[in-house]
């Protein structure tokens, strides 16, 4: 035991000694090279001396690095998050000038520029090599994991039950089932595909089934995540809608919003969500009822000490080769995604919309600093034993709504999202406990034009039309409402914009047109309540036909005073929804029909909701390509019906029950939740998460015995 002891010892110094020679040779050579950086007095030094003088300033450097760098990042949290990138490569250089300063005979001498670019390129080089030699090193490796974890454990994180399976449920924001599927196939995503038997390696056995779902009307984020985490996404008719009794729109995505969709779907189900128990949430809109939070927009919206939100950036950052490493690859995602851009307008590309502005540096903290961020942290939930963990990576989601969610660009994001499906298996192995890992998706992404880019106008300038209303010559242009813009604005503690999306009626009589994806709300702020068919049509009786029968618009849901949820669609078509027979066919559907089974049940569902529009606006769809049109600068988008948007999936461990009995479908989020919730009550018992009345209200797809786990995998239909 002892002899073990003293062996683990002797490699950790060896590997210290490894990296400490690496950075004296690193900086040797930048030495060499860079004119303004010097390891040699006035008069010149031999070289033994020099290298002498190389190795004092490379281990200095890396013991300030060391000592001082986690107390610069623990105080560098009351600064936006961002911020904290920018600084990374100032921090760096301030620590190697004052590592040269220590060098006896001021041999060590460089100005800021060169100081900043010889740190981070050592910090880079002696974290890849103290990284490739504790991988070749599996008993160390393994040894430092338990450290971790007992650590953690020590500082108290939360009940350990070493038998007891933990569950980290991943979502991969805005990932269809189909493009999983051929994903998988072309080996995109290689570790999907050997989780279904798919990767044909000899011997190769599904250990996961996949099971596609379907969305409610609201197929975002939004709604989704807010279902699955707390069991209720009731009254989220979009991801923005006009509130007549408030006056306020409600944005799923602004921090002030999150707040009260979160509190309201408390008080509806009284309970705190999927995660109460030992749970962790990490990158999402909402908590889930947890209490370890890091990126959680919910709470970006509070101030002070209590906002524990954002320590998932100091467990990050606190390694400064972390932070470098980030740091770089934000600037190469940057240059990047500026490159992809020029290529698609210099080959003129259709569809296209605009990749300019901030969006390269929004893409970049989707892509990196957001993932990086929130994979480690889930990292630290798995070595400290937590029970439950949900996190989102939005990586996929930013990218496909401006180059497509087929591209080659969104393809290059899965590939390096299942690099870190490598990493979070890897950990897994060596965690306090044995974890099922969960991947799942939110929504899919339908492909498609905008609307503006085929008709030349916006929906709010087509609304205006029908309403008698004068019609800017220039079309106004929508900003895209993807869930990366509005964790940038919450890292960097600014309010989300206002207006996005969104046309502002002038005066009080004027409607309010919103865009969600390729759904659309008309409210007329000026009436209190919900107005109806005969009501609208009174007041402007070319609005609706307009609307109806133009060749980008699907269907229109209106209320009728007489007969309740009317859903329109052109030539004059009307579909009573609470006339519809048991099983209608699609004659009886009307415009519903190319949307797909549980089209009419979706809507309405929505019109039931307190806030839905005075009229909810779907656009068209063909089902031959899969396209709609996009009421935002989208060309993948997602929000409404029609297309992969309502069809995201469930990848899950055969260890668990079947999330639905087999023939039937998984629809809702709220139906998901509570599957995830049933299988953490097969890991915990009943009692962890305890039942809520919204689980007694609605009846569980599936009892939790009914179906023992197989070697059952749903098969891409699409095939």
């Amino acid at each position: 035991m002892r002899g073990g002891r003293w062996r683990t010892v002797g490699r950790g110094l060896g590997r210290v000694i490894a990296v400490w020679a690496v950075s004296t040779l690193t900086m040797l050579v930048l030495a060499g090279i860079l004119p303004d950086f010097k390891l040699q007095s006035d008069d010149g030094d031999s070289a033994t001396r020099i290298a002498v003088t190389a190795a004092l300033g490379a281990g200095a450097f890396g013991l300030l690095s060391a000592l001082v760098w986690p107390l610069l990042v623990r105080a560098l949290l009351l600064v936006p998050a961002l911020v904290i990138g920018l600084l990374t490569f100032f921090l760096n250089g301030s620590l190697l000038l004052l590592a040269l300063r220590l060098i006896p005979d001021g041999r060590g001498d460089a100005n800021a520029e060169t100081a900043v670019v010889v740190a981070a390129v050592m910090s880079a080089v002696a974290s890849a090599t103290g990284g490739a030699l504790a991988v070749r090193d599996d008993d160390a490796y393994r040894r430092r994991l338990y450290r971790l974890a007992d650590r953690r454990r020590r500082r108290g994180a939360g009940p350990q039950h070493a038998g007891t399976p933990g569950t980290v449920f991943l979502q991969l924001d805005g990932v269809g089932h189909d493009v999983l599927c051929r994903a998988a196939r072309k080996g995109v995503l290689p570790t999907v595909a050997r989780w279904l038997g798919a990767d044909g390696g000899p011997g190769a056995r599904a250990t996961h089934r996949l099971t596609p779902w379907r969305t409610d009307w609201s197929s975002q984020t939004g709604a989704s995540q807010l279902g699955i985490l707390h069991g209720s996404n009731h009254d989220v008719p979009a991801f923005r809608w006009y509130e007549k009794d408030t006056g306020e729109v409600m944005v799923s995505n602004r921090p002030a919003s999150a707040v009260e969709l979160q509190r309201r779907a408390i008080a509806r189900t009284g309970d705190g969500g999927l995660l109460t128990y030992d749970g962790a949430s990490r990158g999402n809109l909402f908590s889930g009822g947890a209490d370890q939070l890091a990126l959680v927009l919910s709470m970006a919206a509070r101030r002070g000490k209590e906002n524990r939100s954002r320590a998932g950036y100091f467990a990050y950052f606190s390694d400064p080769a972390n932070a470098v490493r980030t740091a770089l690859s934000f600037v190469a995602e940057v240059g990047r995604e500026i490159g992809e851009s020029t290529r698609a307008r210099l080959r003129r590309r259709r569809p296209r919309v605009s990749r300019g502005g901030l969006y390269p540096f929004i893409r970049a903290f989707a892509t990196v600093v957001e993932r990086d961020v929130v994979v480690a942290a889930v990292i630290g939930d798995m070595l400290a034993g937590r029970a439950a963990v949900y996190a989102d990576l939005v990586a996929y989601d930013e990218v496909a709504h401006h180059s497509g969610p087929t591209s080659g660009d969104a393809e290059k994001v899965l590939r390096r999202l299942d690099r870190s499906l490598v990493l979070l298996s890897q950990v897994a192995e060596h965690a306090p406990r044995p974890y099922r890992i969960v991947l799942l998706s939110d929504h899919g992404q339908s492909p498609g034009e905008t609307y503006r880019a085929r008709y030349g106008l916006t929906l709010g300038d087509l609304v205006r039309a029908g309403c008698g209303l004068p019609v800017p010559r220039r079309a106004r242009r929508t900003r895209s409402g993807a869930e990366a813009r509005a964790a940038v604005r919450a890292a960097l503690r600014r309010p989300v914009e206002e207006g996005t999306g969104e046309h502002r009626p002038r005066r009080i009589a004027e409607p309010v047109v919103l865009a969600s994806g390729n759904l659309g709300l008309v409210s007329f702020p000026d009436v209190p309540h919900r107005m109806t068919r005969e009501e609208i049509d009174r007041r402007h009786p070319a609005l609706l036909p307009t609307l109806a029968n133009h060749p980008g618009i699907g269907f229109l849901l209106v209320r009728s005073a007489d007969r309740g949820p009317l859903v329109l669609g052109a030539r004059g078509a009307e579909v009573y929804l609470d006339e519809l027979p048991a099983d209608p066919g699609p004659d009886a559907l009307g415009p519903l029909a190319d949307f797909g089974p549980g089209a009419a049940d979706a809507v309405r569902r929505t019109d039931g909701f307190p806030h839905t529009a005075d009229i909810m606006v779907n656009s068209a769809y063909d089902p031959l390509d899969g396209e709609v049109l996009a009421f935002e600068e989208q060309i993948g988008s997602h929000g409404g019906l029609g297309g992969a948007q309502s069809r995201p999936f469930l990848l899950s461990p055969l260890a668990l029950s079947r999330p639905v009995a087999e023939g039937t479908e998984l629809v809702g989020a709220e139906a998901v939740h509570r599957v995830l919730r049933r299988w953490l009550r097969e890991a915990h018992g009943p009692e962890v998460p305890r039942v809520t009345p919204a689980d007694d209200r609605l009846p569980d797809p599936v009892a939790p015995t009914a179906f023992p786990a197989a070697d059952h995998v749903v098969q891409d239909k699409t095939q």
